[in-house]
């Protein structure tokens, strides 16, 4: 099905057209019509089957009705806050949301466009909020900090909607979601997207949405056909380390997203693989914007051969260059590895996913495997093979519970975030949606700025040797980075 089958304004089927789409995906041709129609959605659909357009482009519908209305036409000039409002969990999904909101409105004449997250200035914030706006994108914690303070009307809200609501419970913010929506009218439209809506999240539709129409698109089940997914096993953390060092020298790598599972161990990481002279750099929650901005840019522009990132960070990354996804730490939800396989084959290309686990990682990938109800492929390389023998897994089976459990097959009793290399918790949660924060204890160092903000951290590498501080081409300076 053609955008122009879908009963939306010329404007916006134009913006489609000059962004070069032209065939609805699945999610798209169920979503929209039934969103024009003012049905409350709860919506599942897989990472990069286009549900951003699912939402925003009957957003964009609804705001060019409104100003042709002419029997309850209402001066814009005189009607403030948001139109439509967009909740997302992290500051780069929010960016995206922004940008695809800026392309599909590009023919609608004066859109406003707000985007409010943390890691930027309050006053820019406050001066974007002040006055006429279209459409509001932000995460629940600056939102409701500006809801607090009085600078953030939400009484002419249109339309709700909640991406990834299911990461955003996760990360802790039911009650800011649910002290937003009391602040929105009772009238309002409400679009919830989210992998799963069992437990706390359908809990949440429940109480948000009027009669919603159930839509299940690509679920996790998905083969992923264009990404080939492999599974090395790692005899301890050294051996890991030189698998990594070998799948980052291969001529088929274009850009990598290295995972990691704590912010830390993202610091530690990038260092190590900069000193080894890899144009590399980290991303996590505990970083300032305007960082996070310029290591973005320098992923699309390609000066950035390799990104290690978290989880939360990672979230909205959409690169089609990225070849090669690394679980170098595991996950701590199953669906986080969906999520995170599915940043590279996108666009029509293909992608490899390799995850590189130990012996402590056999429960999380057993969970993986029953929760997309497939095996990883395991494979060695030549040279480093393990030596000690494979751990026995299990076929995986369709319907079995998936529901992480306090330590389970992580390694650790204490439910610690599952692959830290330091064996207890790095980090504490708190109400912010970079995720954790770091706790300041001896073993963390604050890093220095520099044209990605990368600057060694003080921690030992594999024997307890401390990184090399010598200079190498490949790292970061003053003009981004050599090759």
């Amino acid at each position: 099905m053609t955008f122009a089958n879908l009963g939306l304004h010329e404007a916006l089927t134009k913006a489609v057209a000059d962004a070069r789409y032209d065939t609805a995906t699945e999610v798209q041709m169920q979503a929209i019509p039934l969103a024009l129609a003012g049905k409350d959605l709860m919506v599942s659909s897989s990472t990069g089957s286009g549900k951003t357009a699912s939402f925003i482009l009957p957003a964009l519908e609804r705001i060019i009705a409104s100003r042709a209305d002419t029997t309850q036409k209402r001066d814009r000039n005189t009607v403030y806050g948001p139109r439509i409002l967009v909740l997302t969990p992290t500051r780069e999904l929010a960016m995206q949301v922004a940008k695809a909101a800026s392309t599909y409105g590009r023919h609608v004449q004066g859109l406003r466009v707000a985007t409010v997250v943390g890691g930027v200035p309050y006053p820019a914030q406050i001066k974007s909020l002040r006055g006429p706006l279209d459409i509001l994108i932000s995460t629940p914690g600056r939102l409701l900090d500006h809801l607090q303070t009085g600078k953030a009307v939400l009484e002419n809200v249109d339309i709700l909607v909640l991406d990834e609501a299911d990461r955003m419970l996760d990360m802790g913010f039911i009650d800011d979601i649910n002290t937003i929506a009391d602040h929105v009218p009772a009238t309002r439209q409400t679009l919830m997207f989210s992998a799963t809506f069992a437990g706390h999240v359908g809990r949440l539709a429940q109480n948000l949405l009027r009669d919603p129409q159930r839509i299940d698109v690509a679920s996790h089940t998905d083969t992923h056909e264009n990404i080939e997914q492999r599974l090395h096993w790692a005899d301890n953390h050294h051996h890991k380390n030189a698998l990594l060092d070998h799948i980052l020298t291969e001529r088929a790598m274009e850009q990598a997203l290295v995972f990691t599972s704590t912010q830390r161990d993202a610091d530690w990481l990038a260092d190590r693989l900069a000193d080894m002279g890899h144009a590399v750099a980290s991303l996590h929650g505990g970083m300032p914007q305007g960082r996070r901005n310029r290591v973005l840019q320098g992923l699309r522009t390609q000066q950035l051969k390799v990104l290690v990132a978290t989880d939360v960070a990672a979230r909205g990354i959409d690169v089609p260059s990225i070849s090669h996804v690394i679980n170098y730490g595991l996950p701590m939800k199953a669906e986080d590895y969906v999520h995170r396989i599915g940043r590279t084959g996108r666009a029509g290309k293909n992608g490899l996913a390799i995850t590189l686990g130990e012996r402590m990682d056999t429960g999380m990938i057993r969970r993986i495997q029953q929760f997309t109800t497939q095996n990883i492929p395991v494979s060695t390389i030549v040279g480093l093979e393990p030596k000690s023998p494979e751990p026995r897994m299990y076929a995986p089976r369709a319907g079995m519970d998936t529901e992480r459990r306090p330590g389970g097959g992580n390694g650790f009793r204490s439910g610690a975030p599952s692959n830290s290399r330091f064996g207890k918790p790095a980090f504490a949660p708190r109400r912010d949606e970079g995720g954790f924060a770091p706790r300041r204890d001896d073993n963390f160092a604050p890093r220095s700025a520099g044209p990605f903000d990368r600057a060694p951290a003080r921690r030992p590498v594999d024997g307890g040797a401390a990184p090399s501080k010598a200079p190498f081409k490949a790292r970061p300076r003053s003009g981004g980075f050599t090759r």
